[in-house]
């Protein structure tokens, strides 16, 4: 008889059960759903924001934009919580058969998520500071919480791409990997800043 195979669904648990999950050694939930997690509360707080805005802009297009897309967003970081977890199913099957080949393919999928996660943070930052030019003064605080959430997932998602780029036999991999994350910053950090400031907090 085929063995069972639990699947356990991480983003339809409550905090306190999620947040569990995460602190088990034994549990396939790791830094890239908590990332996730945090990102898809700074696109609720983005959201919030833009909903506010709309009811004192309410024939803004621009302002309709950002509401829709930044649910959005929020959806697809709520998705991505349980995503990280498959992606990293190739490479604990790549482990028990040993193959080299597969391990260092396996790897690259591993971080794909996390990476995901960075790029899309930095385009939320960038809506962040188109919206905090027209928001309510009420809802600013709304906007520098969620970029405060929005920079820590990125943080940490590097730091697991990092992770997974150091397990790469390839020198060059690991380089492109570290830098790309310098370049990326780069640009994200000022955009974070720039939303700070914007918002007078």
């Amino acid at each position: 008889m085929a063995e069972s195979i639990k699947i356990e669904i991480f983003r339809k648990k409550d905090a306190e059960d999620f947040t569990k999950a995460l602190a088990d050694p034994d549990s396939r939930a790791q830094t890239g759903s908590g990332a996730a997690m945090t990102a898809a509360v700074s696109a609720a707080l983005l959201e919030r924001a833009a909903r506010l805005t709309q009811v004192v802009l309410p024939e803004n297009e621009r302002v309709d934009w950002l509401v829709r897309n930044a649910e959005i967003l929020r959806n697809y970081m709520v998705n991505l919580i349980d995503e990280d977890v498959k992606a990293r199913g190739p490479y604990r099957r790549a482990i028990k058969d040993g193959d080299e080949r597969k391990i260092e393919a396996a790897t690259q999928v591993a971080g794909a998520v996390s990476s995901e996660i960075v790029g899309m943070m930095a385009k939320a930052l960038e809506m962040l500071e188109e919206l905090a030019a027209l928001c309510p003064a009420d809802a600013k605080h709304f906007i520098a919480e969620s970029a405060d959430l929005a920079l820590a997932a990125v943080r940490s998602s590097m730091r697991v791409c990092v992770f997974w780029g150091d397990l790469s036999i390839e020198d060059t991999r690991r380089y492109v990997i570290r830098r790309e994350n310098e370049l990326q910053w780069g640009e994200i950090f000022p955009c974070y800043q720039r939303v700070i400031e914007k918002t007078n907090t």
